[in-house]
């Protein structure tokens, strides 16, 4: 089972995070439509079959550790189950302290973690 993060294919803006496991990936990438794993009802769901609110694919990308996705989609109405855009706007904000950046930060070039966090590697 893996974790797939569904986002706004020309925006960017996150919409939801679902489940896939071999086969709802296998029909996703297959039929241009995104197919999930439904957890709590242990069966395959293709989202918008039944609300209309479709996700069609433009991309399917896996993370460096094979253990994530990203699939970009063209959403077509509401992304959560709920009616609203993203998933993540019925939890609202948890009110996290808003880090600075390090003199320079932003204009150093993207460099690997030379001090990579052992609990990510082990995972």
């Amino acid at each position: 089972m893996v974790a797939a993060i569904v986002q706004q294919h020309d925006t960017g803006e996150v919409l939801m995070l679902g489940w896939m496991d071999d086969e709802a990936l296998r029909r996703t990438l297959t039929s241009g439509r995104v197919t999930f794993w439904s957890r709590s009802r242990q069966e395959y769901w293709r989202k918008g079959d039944t609300s209309g609110h479709v996700q069609v694919v433009r991309s399917v990308a896996l993370d460096c550790d094979g253990d994530a996705l990203l699939v970009r989609v063209h959403q077509v109405g509401a992304a959560c189950h709920t009616g609203t855009r993203t998933c993540f706007e019925a939890g609202g904000d948890l009110g996290a302290v808003v880090g600075d950046l390090p003199p320079g930060a932003d204009d150093a070039p993207a460099a690997p973690d030379p001090d990579p966090d052992p609990e990510e590697e082990n995972q």
